[in-house]
């Protein structure tokens, strides 16, 4: 009964892109299937490499905001913490448990996709055999050296032309701290870059509204070529993606008491809300201000939940960084591209450090896995791939990050001994 009042405010909430998504994705159905049963083999590879521009155009329209975000936001974040000297101690508490929650995070994300292996059900290998051979050949061209250089950028413009990430995140790290250093001189500068993010962000409202394209192009010609044997692995994939959001609850949960103590329910308690809009809306950057409010209600001193909110929204989005990993190597695993474990573990510190400066916007996590895959050679079409599901996903990923936030801002006004009890 709840869950039917939960789907029901839901729709009525007006969010017409999930309406939209899910009738893109039963017209995909229909129409790939029709062309699957009638046609050709040869048509409906035809049909497939046509209908496929709709979700090449999404992915390009996702790729024109990846640069300007990143900067943009992760700039904005490091220069609004302010006196770097007098924040550090603070700061360097709450970077550890960042830290810490984001590496257990990915390794999660990891360890479940080599366990149960949910790529494996999708078979691509017919799609584009020379292709698959060209992506595995510069797969294992990959070395320390060219990491370096995807990390330290020769110039903003050219790293920005060419949508290297790490290379932006680096420029953004420096810039960020050099212009918090300089205080109130640089503010017209960080007033400059907030306008610029949040009309960023207004862009991707805009993007997202071609994710039906993206989802009836992707499915319609995955389904004209596969047939409906394509959606067993949705199923698994979320079912295997559910797995790993309800172990990351425990272990941060279980963290939370271990710090908190008996505070942990009453924390629970007063973060309800937030989560209830963090999963209806799948954004956990809407949840925002509810959550200062709340945190400070439960006894967190406004200076903490100040410093140590806003830094969480960069650096620790931690259901987010569980479904990159999860992501990016199922979609590594569904393009039979080879991940040996070096490269695996030079993934994740490439999702450690790509994830920064994304804020909490619906399906941002689309953004870090199509750079990432890019990156390592997969295929970022395969991101269209998982796109149907993703809206799915987000909500329960949405929730986690809001969790782990919460929990960051209590741990860290713990240790600072600003915990008051209410």
């Amino acid at each position: 009964m709840y869950i039917a009042s939960l789907i029901g405010s839901y729709m009525k909430g007006g969010n017409r892109l999930t309406f939209y998504i899910l009738l893109a994705m039963l017209f995909g159905v229909v129409a790939g299937y029709l062309v699957h049963v009638n046609a050709s083999d040869e048509w409906a590879r035809n049909f497939a490499s046509k209908i496929k521009l709709l979700s090449t155009l999404f992915i390009r329209l996702v790729q024109m905001i990846i640069a300007p975000l990143v900067f943009s936001t992760l700039v904005v974040g490091i220069a609004k913490l302010g006196d770097l000297k007098a924040v550090g101690r603070v700061g360097g508490k709450a970077l550890l448990w960042f830290v810490s929650a984001s590496l257990v995070s990915l390794l999660l994300g990891m360890v479940l996709v080599n366990t149960f292996q949910p790529g494996s059900y999708i078979d691509l290998s017919q799609a584009d055999t020379e292709g698959l051979k060209d992506l595995m050949s510069k797969t294992t061209e990959f070395s320390l050296q060219k990491f370096v250089e995807h990390v330290i950028p020769r110039s903003l413009v050219e790293a920005m032309a060419t949508n290297e990430i790490l290379q932006i995140v680096v420029f953004s790290i420096f810039f960020g701290v050099a212009t918090a250093a300089m205080g109130d001189y640089a503010k017209p500068i960080v007033q400059l870059l907030d306008l610029v993010s949040h009309i960023i962000l207004k862009m991707v409202g805009y993007v997202m509204n071609a994710a039906p394209l993206g989802v009836f192009g992707a499915l319609s010609a995955v389904v004209a070529v596969k047939g409906l044997g394509i959606f067993k692995f949705y199923l698994i994939y979320f079912l295997y993606f559910l797995l790993g959001i309800s172990i990351l609850w425990v272990l941060l949960i279980s963290v939370g008491y271990l710090i908190l103590g008996n505070r942990m329910p009453t924390l629970l308690k007063r973060i309800r809300n937030p989560l209830l809009i963090a999963f209806s809306t799948t954004s956990s950057e809407a949840v925002f201000p509810k959550l200062t409010e709340e945190l400070e209600r439960f006894g967190c001193k406004d200076k903490i939940v100040s410093f140590v909110l806003p830094l969480g929204y960069s650096f620790n989005l931690d259901g987010s960084m569980m479904y990159m990993t999860f992501a990016s190597l199922a979609i590594a695993q569904a393009y039979h591209v080879p991940m040996d474990l070096g490269t695996q573990l030079l993934m994740l510190l490439v999702l450690m450090l790509t994830s920064k400066g994304i804020a909490g916007v619906p399906r941002a996590s689309l953004v870090v896995v199509l750079a990432t895959c890019a990156m390592f050679k997969v295929p970022p079409e395969g991101v269209a791939l998982i796109l149907p599901i993703d809206h799915f996903c987000d909500m329960f990923r949405s929730m986690t990050n809001v969790v782990g936030n919460a929990l960051a801002t209590g741990v860290v006004s713990k240790w600072e001994g600003e915990l008051e009890h209410t």
